[in-house]
């Protein structure tokens, strides 16, 4: 399980710095990457990848307060929490993407009065439990904090290219690792196929279709 202290000291070893025994100890290093974690470095490497420990799916009404006066019917709030999306369906098996829709400054906007989305979330118990981080993500996180503080604690440039080595190494290694993790999906079927169920009378259950497991 990752914890904060883990994170700073894996950057620190990183740029080749000395760790530090706690979160308040009064060094320069920890500064720089207390104000790394407090300008949304966190933020930013969810903003990176559809991180599966962090993807969130919620079921949207649509907000009454809210009229264009044309266009799309209904405008969708984005959670506070969002911070990319992953998913916009109409379903709530999320079987069927929506693919009119709109996307401006803190809606969704389209013609159903309900939608069903998933998005990589920055909430407590999603992105930032790092009790949920994946060893290639706290690696990859740890990795980015690094690449931003280098530069303040050396002047070696042969330190500052193999951190920045390093962090696009994690990055990749970290986004590979996560895709590994995603289920198969089959294809949802074509109104053909699906017309010629109903013609034959075949109603029944064949399974799951959006994954290899039954």
């Amino acid at each position: 399980m990752a914890t904060k202290l883990q994170v700073f000291n894996q950057a620190l070893r990183y740029c080749k710095e000395r760790k530090i025994a706690s979160l308040t100890e009064n060094r320069e290093p920890r500064r720089l990457l207390d104000d790394v974690w407090a300008e949304g470095g966190v933020d930013t490497c969810l903003e990176d990848g559809q991180w599966k420990f962090a993807i969130k799916a919620v079921r949207l009404d649509y907000d009454i307060t809210t009229d264009r006066g044309f266009g799309f019917t209904y405008a969708f709030e984005k959670p506070s929490d969002w911070k990319v999306t992953s998913a916009v369906c109409s379903d709530e098996y999320y079987d069927v993407p929506l693919t009119r829709y709109a996307h401006e400054n803190n809606f969704w906007y389209a013609d159903l009065d309900i939608l069903y989305v998933k998005y990589v979330s920055n909430a407590d118990d999603y992105g930032y439990d790092l009790s949920l981080w994946p060893s290639s993500f706290q690696a990859f996180v740890a990795a980015y904090f690094a690449n931003e503080i280098v530069g303040k604690l050396t002047h070696d440039d042969t330190t500052i290219l193999n951190v920045e080595k390093i962090f696009e190494k994690n990055k990749l290694r970290a986004k590979n690792k996560d895709a590994m993790n995603q289920a198969q999906r089959f294809p949802a079927p074509g109104n053909w196929a699906t017309s010629r169920g109903r013609l034959r009378g075949d109603n029944r259950d064949r399974g799951n279709r959006g994954s290899l497991l039954g």
